[in-house]
């Protein structure tokens, strides 16, 4: 093979390689078990997260949405069961009047865990 070879000939040569990657035509669509132990996947038409006021709206809205994620596969129960030991000291410091270190230790638990601000 040459040493430079044309730019037309390396852009069919990638163009060829991907349609390859992708011949194997249409995927059989997978069944979904109704079971129990399988993620929904997509959340409820009706979901809704509490509103409340101050600390205890931002704990009950957080606790609401990582169950919600548990429950369409989002995450794992074990990661599932930290950020609620997170959450529920939030609540006990929420509870106490702590109304700034409650909703700082929820920005805290979201940002570790990778969610966004709210």
């Amino acid at each position: 093979m040459p040493a430079k070879m044309p730019l037309a000939l390396v852009a069919f040569m990638c163009a060829a390689g991907l349609a390859a990657c992708n011949s194997s035509g249409p995927r059989p669509a997978q069944e979904v078990s109704a079971g129990p132990a399988t993620p929904r996947l997509v959340t409820p038409a009706g979901f809704k997260l509490p509103n409340g006021p101050g600390c205890q709206g931002a704990v009950d809205r957080f606790q609401a949405l990582i169950d919600e994620d548990l429950e369409v596969g989002h995450t794992i129960k074990s990661v599932h069961a930290q950020m609620s030991a997170e959450i529920a000291h939030a609540r006990t410091t929420c509870a106490a009047g702590n109304d700034a270190g409650a909703r700082a230790e929820i920005a805290a638990s979201r940002s570790r865990h990778g969610y966004p601000g709210g």
